[in-house]
């Protein structure tokens, strides 16, 4: 595979922030030899990226940012989630692998074939992966050194209504979601995101998506490392399944701002959540 332009990009934010925006679904594009793998001819590939990106985060990330009055961090995807997902688990260990959604997905959302059978993901992921996680594991490695203490918020987007490759798809559908981790997602960063949210609608937590992104170096060893995923509700902001964005983006981004100055403040680390499933998302 050819080497191209950078599949990430770490946006640095001011040298006293612990807050890592992590921005892993918001892109589309798909290098041609990566494109050639996948079975979908390119009106259905284009409507299996409408419903699996989530659009306009990378947005509400950026204006968050500048809003804050300490600018976070932010880890961006510059590549879509179809070319490998770098949130899933790349081995046995993801539950998504049942709905042929692990790190390299092979089926689509409505559980159509996106990859021949048999595809080896090996080579997607020595080519994408395990970069995107080094680098990832560096940044926040960068934010301990710097602060003594790292928070990822991984922004995300989800569908009005069940897409068929959710597993856990049967729960309540609130406009936000709050993924939280047993570890890593101390009861002062819940708080502090419900309260954020607070002024855009109800929140809810683990429901319809759960667990949070923790590099894997430090997943369940480094309490310093606190986690939370924000999931938004597609129709509250924009016209779906990927239309333009509507003034809820404006109002998401003053509330994720609030979040990055609430938790930049500080908080215990570590968490006494009870044990929940793992993000399958």
């Amino acid at each position: 595979m050819t080497d191209g332009p950078p599949s990430f990009a770490l946006l640095p934010g001011d040298p006293r922030s612990p807050v890592i925006l992590h921005v892993p679904h918001d892109a589309r594009a798909i290098p041609p030899e990566v494109r050639a793998g996948i079975v979908l001819d390119d009106a259905a590939l284009e409507r299996e990226l409408d419903l699996l990106t989530d659009a306009h985060t990378a947005r509400i990330a950026e204006e968050a940012s500048a809003r804050a009055a300490i600018t976070p961090w932010r880890f961006v995807n510059r590549l879509s989630r179809l070319v490998v997902d770098p949130e899933r688990f790349p081995d046995e260990r993801e539950e998504m692998l049942a709905a042929g959604m692990g790190a390299v997905y092979t089926r689509t959302a409505h559980r159509g074939v996106l990859r021949p059978d048999g595809t080896d993901p090996e080579p997607l992921l020595a080519r994408y992966f395990r970069p995107y996680a080094r680098a990832m594991t560096e940044a926040v490695a960068g934010r301990l050194a710097a602060t003594g203490r790292a928070v990822v918020v991984d922004v995300h987007s989800y569908p009005s209504r069940p897409l068929p490759y959710e597993l856990h798809g049967d729960g309540p559908r609130p406009p936000v979601c709050l993924g939280t981790d047993a570890f890593h997602t101390p009861p002062a960063l819940l708080a502090a995101a419900r309260e954020a949210f607070a002024p855009y609608g109800e929140t809810g937590r683990d429901t319809p998506f759960a667990g949070a992104y923790v590099p894997l170096e430090f997943h369940g060893r480094r309490p310093e490392v606190s986690a939370l995923m924000v999931e938004i509700r597609r129709d509250t902001y924009t016209s779906e399944p990927a239309g333009a964005p509507g003034p809820g983006v404006e109002r998401l981004a003053g509330c994720l701002a609030a979040l990055v100055d609430a938790v930049g403040d500080g908080f215990p680390p570590g968490g006494d959540a009870p044990v929940r499933p793992a993000a399958t998302r």
